[in-house]
């Protein structure tokens, strides 16, 4: 039993500091993002193995001369679970796509950005798949309008993006573009945003893109970032 259970702590902790490993060395290019995913993706899976059979055997009469034991490798194998909850709960049902745009018929184009992207980048062509799949699991998703002349709203939008903590890349007034990029919290991927200003009923009408470099789904990121975007650029003041 007491091996069973120093076994089980041992392989909650292995999870728990591959949580933190592979994102982090994936972040700093330690290992590339085709490694660094299925290794997270392991100790989320290893947490939720090895949460549960801890919590039964906790509750096992013959299993009380190794209960803290076995409590110090739930609490370990919990932090994968919780991690999962916080992180991938949120894209159940969603479609894996990368590539979400306020203005799917005419979405904003990448200038600057579409040679720092790489090679090895996702392509930047939309595909009539991935314009249904964002009609169905994003309908809010629209274009914002806005009262402001396009000049204004044009520097409006390029410091919402900044206080929002992109990197702006490039800014074209006379096109109305402004390229920008932002880094995940987590593996430290970087996405690519477009913003559009345009006239549009004596005001503006402000168009956003953000697509991912890598990666085939987002797990909602992207639109959670248009999301964003849309409330900070409204809000007052």
């Amino acid at each position: 039993m007491r091996r069973t259970a120093a076994l089980c702590r041992a392989a909650a902790m292995l999870c728990a500091l591959l949580l933190i490993a592979a994102p982090l060395a994936t972040r700093f290019g330690l290992v590339p993002w085709q490694l660094g995913l299925p290794l997270a993706a392991l100790a989320l899976l290893g947490g939720a193995v090895l949460l549960p059979v801890a919590l039964v055997l906790l509750a096992l009469p013959a299993w009380r001369g190794v209960r803290g034991t076995l409590a110090a490798g739930a609490l370990l194998a919990a932090l994968p679970v919780l991690a999962a909850v916080v992180l991938i709960a949120p894209g159940i049902g969603l479609p894996a796509i990368h590539d979400i745009s306020t203005d799917i018929a005419d979405p904003p184009g990448f200038v600057a950005l579409a040679a720092l992207r790489g090679a090895q980048a996702n392509p930047l062509a939309r595909t009539p798949e991935v314009d249904r799949a964002q009609r169905e699991a994003y309908p809010g998703v629209l274009p914002l309008d806005s009262p402001l002349a396009p000049a204004a709203a044009f520097a409006r939008a390029a410091a919402t993006a900044r206080a929002l903590g992109w990197r702006v890349q490039a800014e074209a007034p006379e096109a109305g573009l402004i390229e920008a990029s932002a880094t995940t919290f987590w593996f430290g991927f970087v996405d690519d945003i477009a913003i559009r200003v345009r006239p549009h009923d004596g005001g503006s009408r402000v168009d956003l893109r953000s697509v991912s470099r890598v990666g085939q789904g987002d797990l909602g990121a992207n639109a959670r970032r248009i999301a964003r975007f849309r409330e900070a650029f409204s809000a007052p003041g």
